[in-house]
């Protein structure tokens, strides 16, 4: 038998991870995917295939394919991660969020916010270096913090449209949407990292 064939008898007779059982990936327009509020607080879906049978998702999670450059396009909307089941299989994807009425936008907008809790710097309290780490204490749009970096250079970056990302120890993203509409105490504070 030949390799190939052998790798192919091989899949076919796998487990439910193999590559065969793996569920295929659709385009979710408002003609096949129906979003609404779980029981919990969550978001359900019903599916409608092409042959008009209906799958229904009790949970659902949104995933944003670009966060930072494009967070409104292509958001893959996927089952949740389990023990039994780990890595959650992608159900499908929203090329577009506005192809969407409001009150869907709204839900999945509300799924997405907790997933990418990012808010934005308006002011830098103090920045102070110790032992390879920055200690940080800002105010933001979602109150006051304080968060430490560990390598400005890796992990303070700015984007294209003046934008500045920070990830702090912790993997929490922040941002800076313009650090020059800073008051000018904490521009000269944060200058230095940009």
């Amino acid at each position: 038998m030949l390799e190939t064939e052998q790798i192919i008898k091989d899949l076919e007779q796998g487990d439910d991870d193999d590559l065969f059982k793996k569920r295929q990936s659709v385009r979710l327009l408002p003609e096949n995917a129906r979003f609404y509020p779980s029981a919990g607080g969550l978001i359900s879906m019903t599916l409608t295939h092409p042959d008009g049978h209906e799958e229904h998702f009790e949970r659902v999670v949104a995933v944003r394919s670009f966060p930072i450059s494009d967070p409104d396009v292509y958001i893959a909307i996927r089952e949740p991660d389990s023990r039994t089941k780990e890595r959650g299989q992608e159900i499908g994807l929203i090329y577009t969020l506005s192809d969407f009425d409001p009150e869907t936008v709204k839900l999945l907008n509300q799924e997405l916010s907790l997933r990418y809790f990012t808010p934005a710097i308006t002011k830098v309290y103090s920045l102070k270096e110790k032992l390879g780490y920055i200690y940080c204490d800002v105010d933001t749009t979602a109150g006051k913090f304080s968060f430490v970096l560990r390598n400005p250079s890796s992990n303070v970056r700015t984007l294209e449209d003046k934008r500045v990302m920070i990830s702090d120890i912790d993997g929490n993203c922040f941002v800076i949407m313009d650090p020059q509409k800073l008051d000018r105490s904490s521009l000269k504070k944060i200058e230095i990292y940009l």
